[in-house]
């Protein structure tokens, strides 16, 4: 029976640790699927859909400069868009999911397709009463690196009044 125990401790721990995976996997694929329903009612334009799936005090950050919304101000911004019939489509072609230990938290980043090329988004999701929301979602249009002078060039004189105005 001695020579048993330890094949007993090495089946336990690999079980232990096969559950934790287990248990991550199925987080990241719940998040992925909300993530996936977040596009998707964006580009059908089911504007309670996608709103349902953010924090009530949710911020996202657009690509333009200006752009860092309050919840009720991107709400406010993107209804003209829902209401046309046709907001935005955005669909995941990779997507790395990170979460905390206790499970209640994650961050995440994902390249997109969308109409503008692609874009890199990436956020915070929090679980509130075992339901992931969107906290913080980030969107950016990702540049070449061999072309990042040109865009610079050609947005130099919108960066400098800009930046004057954040001085003031």
């Amino acid at each position: 029976m001695t020579n048993f125990r330890p094949f007993l401790a090495v089946f336990f721990l690999f079980l232990c640790c096969f559950c934790n995976a287990q248990e991550k996997t199925s987080t990241d694929q719940d998040i992925a699927k909300m993530l996936d329903a977040w596009h998707d009612a964006a580009a059908r334009a089911d504007y309670d859909a996608y709103f349902d799936l953010m924090a009530k005090d949710a911020i996202f950050i657009g690509t333009d400069a200006d752009e860092n919304w309050q919840n009720m101000e991107f709400k406010a911004f993107a209804r003209p868009y829902f209401d046309r019939g046709k907001a935005w489509s955005f669909t995941a072609l990779e997507r790395n999911i990170y979460s905390s230990e206790n499970q209640n938290i994650a961050w995440f980043d994902e390249l997109l397709d969308t109409q503008m090329g692609i874009c890199r988004g990436s956020g915070v999701v929090i679980k509130m009463d075992n339901t992931w929301k969107i906290k913080h979602y980030v969107l950016s249009i990702t540049v070449p690196n061999e072309q990042v002078e040109a865009l610079t060039t050609l947005k130099e004189e919108h960066d400098k009044d800009l930046i004057v105005k954040l001085k003031d």
